[in-house]
């Protein structure tokens, strides 16, 4: 390893940690994935609150580990399935979406109402650090990963802000703290995406530097999408068997959009419920080819819809 990469390594330590003492809250959302155990690895004295739909998911086992390593406090709320189904109007409601990744918002609102229930004011989260650092397994696939990068860090939004905002609660996101982004935005993207003992690592840098303040098994784990870790995906086949092949096939034939299966069009009967018509473009926005929702020029993901316009020219 060259001095270079050292030097930048220790400067990207001390960035993060300056990043995490200007956004602290009481709380950390948290999985024990990668991105919150850094936060919670600046965060003494912070309590680590995670979610599990019944008995699925493993973020319970990294989440305790990385607790017990750091001695946090850790507190887990155990949803039920009917909970977690009757829960899906109102994170629609609040997201103004029927975008299929619902499951990943249902894991953040119950870890938000939990906060709030415990008496906790603010949470910080891991939003950002796929975006700034490669951290996607998809993006291992696109060609020109600069160029589609800038795009998305002018079009990012996460769900953690609008269910905070309801809720009452402060959301504070370290790797989107100005200062720490413009820097993590500067690193070149073969310090962010290389191999390690043959195989291939988005968020290598991340991973590489922080080794000696977390466990390597928790370094080196691999991406686990929120639902996963949290068992969420299992609400995936609870609502598909909600909706027949009768009521799909109507469904396709009477609305212009573009389901991708029984469970999306689930999610729009709700978003007509509590939401109404989808928007359309305003001035200077482009239209959604899968809903007709208006998108920002440089989008290429519907936040209404989850439809993604564009894939096919990014992939190699």
């Amino acid at each position: 390893m060259c001095k270079n990469e050292d030097s930048l390594f220790h400067e990207l330590k001390r960035r993060f940690a300056k990043a995490v003492s200007r956004n602290r809250a009481e709380g950390i959302l948290f999985s024990g994935g990668l991105d919150s155990a850094l936060v919670a690895a600046y965060s003494e004295g912070s309590k680590t609150i995670s979610v599990g739909l019944e008995l699925h998911g493993e973020d319970r086992y990294y989440a305790e580990k990385v607790a017990k390593f750091l001695n946090l406090d850790h507190y887990y709320k155990t949803v039920k399935i009917e909970e977690a189904v009757a829960a899906i109007p109102e994170v629609i409601k609040i997201l103004e979406s029927f975008d299929p990744v619902i499951p990943n918002d249902v894991t953040v609102y119950f870890g938000l109402k939990y906060a709030k229930n415990l008496g906790v004011r603010g949470m910080m989260t891991g939003d950002g650090s796929d975006e700034i650092f490669a951290g996607y397994d998809f993006m291992l696939k696109i060609k020109d990963l600069e160029e589609y990068m800038a795009r998305m860090h002018s079009a990012m939004q996460f769900s953690s802000n609008k269910i905070g905002d309801v809720l009452g609660i402060d959301i504070r996101q370290p790797f989107l703290d100005s200062e720490f982004m413009d820097f993590g935005r500067g690193i070149d993207v073969d310090l962010k995406i290389r191999k390690e003992n043959r195989q291939t690592w988005g968020k290598w840098i991340l991973r590489k530097a922080f080794e000696g303040v977390l466990p390597q098994e928790i370094l080196w784990q691999s991406k686990r999408p929120l639902e996963t870790g949290s068992g969420m995906t299992e609400l995936r086949k609870v609502v598909e068997s909600k909706v027949s092949d009768e009521e799909f096939e109507k469904g396709k034939r009477d609305f212009p959009i573009r389901f991708w299966n029984k469970e999306h069009f689930y999610y729009y009967c709700i978003y007509q419920d509590v939401v109404g018509e989808i928007p359309v473009p305003k001035k200077g926005e482009k239209i959604c080819k899968c809903c007709g929702a208006g998108l920002d020029q440089v989008a290429f993901h519907c936040k209404v819809c989850g439809g993604v316009t564009e894939w096919e020219k990014l992939k190699e």
